[in-house]
């Protein structure tokens, strides 16, 4: 091994055990806060129709869910 060569590896080896004691920091925003303003910010601008479609289709789907279940539940009573 060479002298350049046996440097590096003790430059290596030092910066590993430096960062081994060390706790990550804790993140400086709330990550659901941030995805919230990035959907507001979205309906906002360029991509806003695709966005409030998406939206849209969400809520229809969750509104037919509930209707199905409550036909369901309608069926059962009507059937006893």
């Amino acid at each position: 091994m060479t002298l350049r060569a046996a440097g590096a590896a003790v430059l290596l080896a030092a910066a590993v055990f430096a960062g081994c004691g060390k706790e990550a920091p804790a993140p400086k925003a709330d990550a659901a806060k941030e995805r919230a303003e990035a959907l507001e910010r979205a309906k906002q601008g360029a991509f806003g129709t695709p966005v409030q479609a998406l939206e849209a289709a969400k809520g229809l789907g969750a509104d037919l869910n509930q209707k199905a279940l409550d036909a369901v539940d309608k069926a059962e009573k009507d059937a006893k």
